[in-house]
C-alpha cells in the first residue's frame, strides 16, 4: 500500500531553515511553527492497519472472515491488559507476515460490547526462521520472541502489538497497554 509522502511530514525545525507547514507549504513566517503543533501523526504502521483492519470494527465481521476468541481476556501481570484476542488460524499457520492481513485482533470488553483497540501479528518462530535469517520486521518495527514455556502454551513464536484505536503511553507497539481492561466483561 502507498502512502503519500503530505500524510506523514512533520514540521522539522531547524534554525533559520525555511520550514515547511501541515500543507506542505515552504513559508520563511516564524509563526507557522505552531501549524501542527499539538497534532500527533500516527506511525505509519498505526495508518496501515487502520485502513486494513477498519472493516472489523463489529466484531461479526470478524468471526465472519474466521477470526475466533482465543485465551479469553488477557490481562498484564502486574498492569494494564491486551484485551481479547480473536485469531484466524489461517493467518497464523501460514508463516507469512502481511501489515493487510494481521493473525489476530484485538477487543476491548466493555458495556457497549466489544470495542476494536488493537492488531497483533504473529508467526510461529521455527517456520520463520527456516526461511529468514532474522526475527521480522514490519514497516519497521521490530517483533518480539516469545519463547516456550508461555502463558499461551504455544510453541516459541514471534509478536507485533499495534494498538492502532486506543493509544498507548508507552508505545503503539508495546504488548501491554494501561488505557485497556478486561473489567467490562
Amino acid at each position: 500500500m502507498k502512502l503519500s509522502v503530505k500524510t506523514f511530514i512533520l514540521p522539522i525545525l531547524v534554525a533559520g531553515a525555511t520550514l515547511l507547514t501541515a500543507g506542505d507549504q515552504a513559508t520563511n513566517d516564524p509563526h507557522a511553527e505552531h501549524a501542527a503543533h499539538g497534532q500527533v501523526v500516527p506511525p505509519k504502521l498505526v495508518e496501515v492497519v487502520r485502513n486494513a483492519a477498519r472493516q472489523f470494527i463489529d466484531v461479526n465481521a470478524a468471526t465472519a472472515a474466521r477470526y475466533q476468541p482465543a485465551f479469553g481476556c488477557v490481562t498484564g501481570p502486574d498492569h494494564g491488559a491486551m484485551g481479547i484476542h480473536y485469531v484466524n488460524g489461517t493467518l497464523v499457520g501460514d508463516g507469512e507476515i502481511d501489515a493487510n492481513h494481521p493473525e489476530a485482533l484485538i477487543y476491548e470488553p466493555s458495556k457497549g460490547g466489544l470495542q476494536l483497540v488493537g492488531v497483533e501479528y504473529i508467526v510461529d518462530a521455527a517456520t520463520w526462521m527456516s526461511h529468514h535469517n532474522a526475527p521480522p520486521m514490519l514497516e519497521g518495527q521490530a517483533f518480539q520472541l516469545v519463547g516456550s514455556p508461555n502463558r499461551y502454551g504455544l510453541s516459541p513464536f514471534f509478536e507485533l502489538h499495534v494498538w492502532a484505536w486506543r493509544d498507548n503511553p508507552n508505545g503503539a507497539f508495546v504488548d501491554w497497554n494501561n488505557k485497556v481492561s478486561c473489567e467490562g466483561q
